[in-house]
């Protein structure tokens, strides 16, 4: 059963994945750019596996969500913007929500922790493509994104309307920060409609 958010349409197993995907990519031992190391790698599967033997994938990618959360703020906080760690309210909760539903589908989750654990190489962009998680489309807009005077951001061309290629866009857009320099994705949010 896949989880779609009832107000936007937005696969939040696909958003779990796009940010376990660039959480790795984040980590000290690949991009440096938040200070986790291999967490979400073997490194991490060896400390958490004894205290959390069923959900011990879940409570790493929990803690470096948080770290690359934090460090994205500190990096880049502007109060009307969503970001990959930083979406509406709405759906954060929404998101929140699905936590219990993967935890008790955590050995499903199995092969794609697997797959994030050996993600290697210079190239986020192409490790979203190989993990199927964005499109020729979604490749397409990101090689028309580009980094803010000031290379802390990187600002998408819309407002977050919730849609999947938004969320793939708030993924791909971390590809254009460099080893050791964040560069945070970012869209304004949508105005609220009027009652």
């Amino acid at each position: 059963m896949k989880s779609v958010s009832a107000t936007t349409g937005i696969d939040f197993d696909r958003l779990l994945q796009l940010r376990l995907a660039v959480a790795r990519y984040g980590e000290m031992d690949l991009a440096k750019w938040w200070d986790t190391t291999g967490q979400l790698g073997p490194w991490g599967a060896r400390t958490l596996g004894r205290g959390f033997p069923r959900t011990r994938s879940f409570a790493q990618a929990r803690s470096v969500f948080a770290v690359a959360a934090h460090r994205c703020a500190e990096r880049f906080d502007r109060p009307d913007a969503v970001t990959l760690w930083r979406l509406p309210e709405d759906l954060a909760e929404d998101f929140e929500a699905r936590w219990e539903h993967w935890l008790d589908a955590a050995a499903g989750w199995q092969p794609f922790f697997a797959q994030v654990e050996a993600l290697q190489g210079p190239d986020l962009a192409a490790a979203l493509r190989a993990l199927e998680l964005v499109s020729d489309q979604d490749l397409a807009a990101f090689q028309k994104l580009r980094r803010s005077a000031e290379g802390r951001a990187v600002p998408l061309p819309e407002a977050f309307a919730g849609r999947a290629e938004d969320v793939a866009l708030l993924a791909l857009g971390f590809a254009r920060g460099e080893t050791g320099a964040l560069a945070v994705p970012w869209a304004l949010r949508a105005p609220k409609e009027a009652a």
